[in-house]
């Protein structure tokens, strides 16, 4: 279905986009924009470029003007932030860019891992929380603790290894009124149960004895962001449990719709044209039909 048949203008010249990031051959980034112009009937190409943090600069100066946009992963989220001439809201708030437009020498950086939460968690039935777990305390928790704000959160509880490590979570709970309070993995007990847990560890991660027991025990649904992973120690804890635990496929697919909005509207608030479809393509190529 193309977009000029929904009257949403689009740039109608071919443009180019890439993922970056190091390493980058498991990104499947690709997968899901291509599914998307494919829809939107927009004759565009997306790519993979392993960069590293120390080659960012140069790579992105030496980037062509036929690039429209640039989906950055690890380590470049903090680079792409440095190099960005105007941020949205969550990236701000976060420190991190996923996302950068460039048109001429702007070069506007967005957020959309915060948006990616928030939709996937309602789409899996979580549409308000006003208290909530996140389990590290990484580059992805600030994205989450920002997302659990948006879904009106007051109280999140953080357990780390190094609870130190929370202490930036912290000073950004109370920027956004959230007040957060941090305790080490090791000594994580049983306490009042909290609707919803958000795990950003990475997928290999271990926990010390006991701790992904506890946690699921009133841990309520896990949202675990690793996808490549699956499962994790976490999850196989809430299935022994008994629970509910999701993967991160979900923020995926979704961050990606807010990166297509971005590239294509400069918006990534502006629905796309036929944009239930376009989910229901990126969704199905995501999972490989």
């Amino acid at each position: 279905m193309s977009a000029a048949a929904h009257g949403t203008p689009l740039p109608d010249a071919a443009r180019r986009a890439e993922v970056w990031g190091d390493p980058i051959d498991h990104s499947l980034s690709p997968r899901l924009h291509a599914a998307a112009y494919a829809e939107l009937a927009l004759p565009w190409a997306y790519g993979r470029r392993r960069v590293t943090a120390a080659g960012f600069a140069d790579e992105l100066d030496a980037i062509g003007s036929d690039v429209r946009g640039l989906s950055l992963t690890y380590p470049l989220k903090t680079e792409a932030y440095r190099a960005a001439t105007a941020r949205d809201r969550f990236a701000e708030l976060t420190g991190a860019v996923n996302t950068l437009l460039l048109v001429g020498a702007n070069r506007r950086g967005f957020n959309t891992d915060v948006g990616g939460i928030v939709a996937d968690l309602r789409d899996l039935g979580i549409d308000g929380v006003d208290r909530a777990r996140i389990i590290g305390a990484g580059a992805t928790a600030t994205s989450a603790l920002v997302a659990l704000a948006e879904l009106g959160a007051e109280r999140v509880d953080v357990v780390a290894r190094r609870p130190e490590a929370a202490a930036p979570l912290v000073l950004l709970g109370e920027r956004i009124g959230v007040a957060v309070q941090a305790s080490p993995l090791d000594a994580v007990r049983a306490g009042e149960r909290v609707p919803v847990s958000v795990s950003t560890l990475p997928g290999g991660a271990s926990l010390p004895p006991g701790a992904a027991a506890v946690l699921a025990a009133d841990g309520g649904m896990l949202y675990d962001v690793v996808y490549g992973h699956w499962p994790t120690e976490l999850a196989t804890a809430w299935a022994d449990a008994g629970g509910v635990a999701y993967n991160g496929l979900g923020m995926l697919l979704r961050q990606a719709v807010g990166q297509v909005r971005i590239f294509t509207t400069g918006d990534p608030d502006a629905v796309l044209p036929g944009e239930g479809v376009v989910v229901d393509v990126m969704r199905r190529a995501l999972m490989g039909d």
